[in-house]
Parts: structure tokens; sequence; C-alpha cells
């Protein structure tokens, strides 16, 4: 027998199937990672076995065996090989990259093991009452009550034992434990075991929740979608309106039939939420994937996936990979968000690769939304995924009462406070109530840059060409694209005077005032500073849902899935921050921001209430998210983008290259553009179509211009969206592949990030 394996070795030159032998004695199948002798030296290296065969046109003496598998297992299911095939041709990647997506970064080298306990038990063939009996003294009393002990709670067990668990019964077990070893009554073995990265037990069982009408419908249509072998929906839910009991009652009924599930939420923050409401139903049986799980929990979740002992994983985007088998529902919540789009090479989407998985498995994928995606809303008006609504909050609740306030009337009353009066007073009103706020601030740090007062000179990193960030509370200028810090110079660097001060708001300065104007007032700042260590959001999360502190202060990680019934009030500090980013989607990610932040509030018996501030109040994306009326804000947006030509009616292509000669950077993506356009419109034309559907391609800086000391240029292009862009995409790949050199990035289609 023979395999086709593909070497764990990221270079194009090698990204092909080679052909080993299998050894007597291996048992290999698809989806098996091994150990084999690879180029001239025959070094060690490990690969992924895609396909075996009982046949081979290779000469049998070029053949090399297979050393080893490296797990007893295969690493990858069959459906995963298909999708690792798909994912490379889908983004354009090395299918080794692909392949790497669906495991553990750490399996690969064996950087992580499985962990084994110390077990004991009692030695077969051992007379327990005999062994008991000899530790008596003549007149009965134990000589060594702690071995007895010991051996009352092993032959309890009946199997083994950990020593661990032996100590914790018998304090000081250690001892006793190695006595009866070395007499011969306990035999000892390590034991597998499984890393949880859960630090509490599941202390009530969770029920189901009954049905409103409208919960009721979109449940049936799920399951119309589930019985019919497949299809997406799309629910579409103010917020409030249920989603998650929807979620988790679908899973229960998939579970009841024997199929499996995945859950994506897009952020870590609300992972704790969900997870929690979904082992309260599910128990042991769920597993959840996130990138601040140490290597061991990430590898031991996994295993438990990969050995079937789950049926619902719950995660953020890289949870699209788990290894379940029999998948027949996946969820997306808050399926708008772009955190689903990986910045990093493969630049894979977990939505399209939902979509692709939903598709291999004949399973439904669920894409749910208070602020669905304009392309997502579209297909779902067309019909091409069902369209499914929760238009009213549970039990009639009523939407919260928005207030703009413009603040620049607020600047002309003498007002220079962070707080316009409305929302110093709501909080005033709130805190004194005894209920909860959530002050939204869209920028970390406490201001967002630094300038000279004297001659307007702005402070940049030297690596990037971004204004550096003031962080009060450590004293230093951050970076927020490369990491760099610095102190703030006492001068000048350009006019030499002392005039340097931070401008701008950020959340550590809504956290400072906060805390000047409500004095004794207790405070949570939730942003990506005070989330960096394990289990930060859990812990910062859990003192504001238990009411250890009043006002949470955060960024968008607190903008939407948090379900907290005391909290009352939202006050958005300054709405226009995200206007006005160089992104077509600037106007929908602002809606999106405004809605599912204002929806934190009034989610329970309590009236809630929203204040808006803004120097933009006529901004119409700010009347619609006030409003709350994404129907119309629907309507404004596809508008706008058919009239410019923009996604979904069109779709951008980009190639980012990078270097440190500026000058010779520029020549080379001006180079690039005009062959990338004869390229294109060749294929174009060839297709069937004109030159013409190539609406723009130029070549310019990027928007950040200078990243981690490398100039960036772009080549970017924009093609409507026809029967021949695939041709078009096509060729822009080929020319890609033709012409790549050190410095030019992958061909994206339609970035996540534009800048």
């Amino acid at each position: 027998m023979y395999a086709r394996v593909i070497i764990d070795i990221a270079h194009a030159n090698v990204d092909r199937l080679f052909t080993y032998e299998i050894p007597e004695g291996i048992a290999v199948q698809p989806g098996h990672r091994v150990l084999v002798p690879f180029g001239a030296g025959n070094r060690k290296t490990e690969g992924f076995v895609l396909a075996i065969s009982s046949e081979t046109d290779v000469e049998q003496l070029a053949l090399k065996p297979i050393l080893r598998t490296m797990e007893p297992y295969p690493a990858l299911t069959e459906e995963q090989i298909a999708l690792s095939y798909w994912i490379a041709e889908a983004y354009h990647c090395l299918l080794v990259d692909a392949l790497r997506l669906l495991i553990p970064a750490q399996m690969r080298g064996g950087r992580v093991k499985e962990k084994t306990v110390r077990t004991v038990r009692l030695r077969p063939g051992v007379d327990l009452a005999a062994a008991k009996a000899a530790l008596l003294t003549k007149t009965g009393v134990s000589r060594a009550p702690k071995q007895t002990e010991v051996l009352d709670l092993v032959a309890q067990a009946g199997t083994y034992m950990s020593t661990a668990d032996l100590c914790a019964f018998v304090p000081g077990a250690s001892g006793a434990v190695a006595a009866l070893l070395k007499k011969g009554i306990l035999e000892e073995e390590g034991q597998e075991t499984f890393r949880s990265p859960f630090r509490t037990a599941v202390e009530t069982p969770g029920k189901a929740l009954p049905f409103t009408p409208q919960q009721q419908a979109a449940f049936d249509g799920i399951m119309q979608s589930v019985e019919q072998g497949g299809g997406t929906c799309l629910l579409y839910g103010v917020t409030g309106s249920g989603k998650t009991e929807v979620y988790l009652q679908a899973v229960a009924r998939v579970m009841q039939e024997g199929g499996k599930a995945i859950v994506l939420v897009p952020e870590i923050s609300l992972t704790p939420q969900a997870m929690e409401r979904f082992r309260s139903r599910f128990g042991a049986r769920v597993a959840v994937l996130h990138s601040r799980l140490s290597p061991g929990e990430r590898y031991d979740e996994w295993r438990r996936i990969r050995l079937g002992k789950v049926d619902v994983v719950i995660g953020a985007r890289s949870a699209v990979f788990a290894p379940l088998t029999g998948l027949k529902l996946i969820v997306v919540d808050e399926e708008h968000e772009p955190s689903y789009h990986s910045e990093l090479a493969p630049r894979y989407s977990a939505l399209e690769v939902a979509a692709k998985r939903a598709k291999l498995n004949q399973a439904v994928l669920v894409l749910g939304s208070a602020t669905p995606s304009v392309a997502s809303y579209r297909r779902g008006l067309k019909g091409i995924y069902r369209l499914l609504t929760l238009p009213e909050r549970i039990n009639g609740q009523p939407m919260p009462q928005v207030e703009i306030v413009d603040l620049r009337n607020e600047f002309r009353a003498g007002n220079n406070s962070i707080f316009s009066a409305p929302l110093h007073a709501a909080l005033g009103q709130c805190l004194s109530a005894g209920e909860q706020a959530i002050l939204f601030m869209n920028r970390r740090g406490y201001s967002t840059f630094v300038s000279c007062r004297g001659c307007g000179y702005v402070v940049k990193c030297p690596d990037c060409d971004v204004s550096m960030t003031y962080h009060k509370l450590e004293g230093v200028m951050k970076c927020h694209y490369c990491g760099r810090t610095a102190r703030i110079p006492k001068v000048c660097p350009e006019c030499g005077k002392p005039y340097l001060k931070g401008f701008g708001v950020g959340t550590q300065q809504v956290e400072e005032q906060l805390a000047a104007q409500f004095p004794g007032v207790s405070a949570v700042r939730m942003d990506l500073d005070t989330t960096r260590t394990k289990n930060a959001h859990e812990a910062l999360l859990g003192r504001f849902t238990r009411g250890e502190a009043q006002v949470l202060i955060g960024t968008q990680m607190i903008a939407k899935g948090l379900d907290i019934p005391n909290v009352t009030l939202v006050g958005v500090i300054a709405a226009d921050a995200m206007l006005y980013i160089p992104d077509y989607r600037s106007g929908e990610r602002t809606f999106q921001l405004l809605t599912q932040v204002a929806g934190r509030a009034g989610r329970a018996d309590k009236p809630g209430r929203v204040i808006v501030q803004t120097y933009t109040p006529e901004h119409p994306v700010i009347g619609f998210a006030a409003r709350h009326d994404y129907p119309g804000f629907y309507q404004y947006e596809i508008a706008m983008r058919r009239a410019a030509l923009f996604p979904p009616f069109a779709l951008f292509l980009r190639v980012v290259l990078t270097g440190h000669d500026e000058a010779a950077l520029a020549e080379d993506a001006a180079r690039c553009a005009e062959r990338l356009r004869q390229s294109i419109e060749d294929a174009l034309v060839q297709a069937g179509g004109t030159a013409q559907e190539l609406l723009l391609l130029d070549a310019a800086p990027a928007p950040v211009k200078r990243r981690e000391g490398l100039y960036r240029y772009q080549v970017l292009a924009r093609l409507a969206r026809t029967k021949h862009t695939a041709a078009a995409v096509r060729a822009a790949y080929a020319y890609h592949d033709a012409h790549w050199k050190a410095g030019m990035g992958d061909v994206e289609i339609n970035p996540g990030s534009m800048v």
C-alpha cells in the first residue's frame, strides 16, 4: 500500500503530494500525520497523509517508507481533507497552510503532549482484608491509620485512583501511598487526562425557556432546513429578541437526532457568557476553542472533539475548523462582525468556511444578527437565504430610548468635559438608583494622539505611518500597530518648545473622568490593554455581572452579546470616531456598533436609555441607529452602494507590496498595476466580457503607508460583479504566481480591512 503525503513545509516548491510506501505493521489512513524521510539527507519530517492507494506509477526502488504515525488516530477527518483543498483554492494559499489551520499549532513538532496523572490501585490478587489486618496491633488498633484509609478509598473506587484525589480525601496520604507501593499492596500507573479550560463545574442545569410565537417560527424554519438536508438561514432579530434561546433549542434538537453543532461568537469576551449558557444545557458534551486557551488546554479540547467526546463546540473564528464528525448545524452569532475575517494568511472568512462545511456535511448554517451585513440581508431578501425574523424583544419589552446629543452645542455652552450635560445627568440618576451603565468608547489608551500646540507636530511611530497613542497609566506612548512604546519628549522634536500634549479621548481618560466626576463609583474597563491575560475577559465581566462594579467602560468588545439585566443606561462617548475611516463599510460598521451597544440597555423589566454624543447628529446613519431602523438603514446603504458600484455590486481586489526603499517600491507598484491591468482586461475579453468591467485599477501608497519599518504600497482594483468576474480573479492569481517576489503580498478579494 502507498500513501500520498504532503510535507509539512510551507514552500511552493514542495507543496505537492509525494508517494511513500506503507511498511507492514504500520496502520495508516487518510488524515494521519506521519513522520517520513525527506530530501537528499532523508531528514525526518512531518507530513499529512491525504490519500491511500494500492497502486503507484512511481518506481518501487525510488520509494521511501513511512517511519511512523504521529498519533494513533487520523488527525484529520475525510471532510477536513476535502475542506483543505477548497481553502487552498478559494484563498489561493499553499495546501499545507490550509492543512495547518485544521490542527492546534503546538501539535506540529511535538510541542504539546498528552497529560498524565499518577494513579494507584490494589495490585491484582492482593487480599484486602489480610492487608488491612497486617496493619493492626494486637489490640486491634491500626499502626498506620492513613494506610488503612487509603486502602479503603482505593477499594471503594474499584479501579485506578489518582494520588491527588487520595491526598484531597486523606491529608498527607503521599507517605502512606509510598509505603503501600513498597509493600506491593498497591500498584502504580500513569493515566491520561484532559486539561480543562473551565475553572468551575456546572452547578445548576439550565432548562429550555418557553418560546414566543416569533421564536417558535424561527426555530421551525431552522428545523425545516435541517429536515431538507441543509441550506442557510439568516436569523435577523432585534437586540434582546431571544436569538440565543433559538440557537440553544436548535442545537438540542439536532443532538437528540444524533447530530453535532458548532457555535461561533465574534469576540473572546463573549465566550464566557456563551459557554455558561451552553454548558448549563449540555454539560460535559461542550468544548471551547479560542486563542486565549493555553497550548495544553487547546490541544486537549481538540482531542476531546476528535475522539468523539463532544457534541457542541463553542468558540471564536478558528472554532469553525473543529474536527466534529456528524456535523448538522453551524451557528454564526453576530454574523456581521469583521473579526470573522482573518487578517493573517490564509486570509479566510469564517462565514465562507462555515458555508462550505455545511455544504460538505448537508448541514444547516444559521447566521444570526440584530444588524446583518448588507450582503447577507440582500441574500435573505432575494430568497438565497431563508430569512427568519424576530422583530420584538422578549415579553414585549420596548427598545431603549435613544437621545442624540450635539457636541457642538455642548462646546458652545462651555462644556469641555467628556460627558455632555444630558449624559452626566443620566449617569447620576442611574447610579443613584443602584442600576448599572455602559460607556462605549471605541479607542483604547488615554489620548488618541500627542501633538505640539506650538507648531502642530504630531508624534508618529518611527516604524509605522500612524500617530502614537498616549497611555497615561503606563506613562508612555504606544503604537497600536507594531507595539512600540516611548516616553513623551519633554520638548517638541520639530520646534523645540515644551508644548506637547495628548489630544482626543480613549478609554483610560473616560475611566479617569468618571472617577473624578462620580467619586466612589466602581468601574471596570475592558479593552485590549486590560484583557491580555488569560481569563481576563471572564474575570472583568464577572465583576460587572455580579454588581461589584456599577459602570462598564470599553471598546467594541463590550458592544454586542452581553445580557446584563441591571444595565439601564448606555452612553456612546464619540459616535463620529467610526464614521470616517477609509473604508466603504464605515457607515455600515458605525450603524452596527451603535445599534449593538444601544441594545445592551433595558433588557429586563427596567426601561433602557441610550445617549449618543456626536458632532454630526444630522448624519443619516446615526439617525437610523437612533430609531433602531435596520430596514431603513439597509435601503439607504444599498442605494449608496449601487450608485457607487461598491460591493455587493462589485468586488475589490488588492495586492499590498512592502519594502524598505520607498522609491523602488513605488516603481514596483506602478509596474505591477500596469501588468495586472493587462492580465485582467485580457481575461475579461477572452471570457466574453469587456475591459470596461474593470472599473478601477490604481497603484498608490496604502492608507497606512508605513508599518513595522516597511513602506506599504497597494494595487487596488474594482471589478463590476458579472459572470466574467471569476475569470478576472483567476487571471490576477496567475499574474501574482508568475511574478511573485519578496515583498509582494497575497491577492486579497474584498479584504476585511482596507488600511
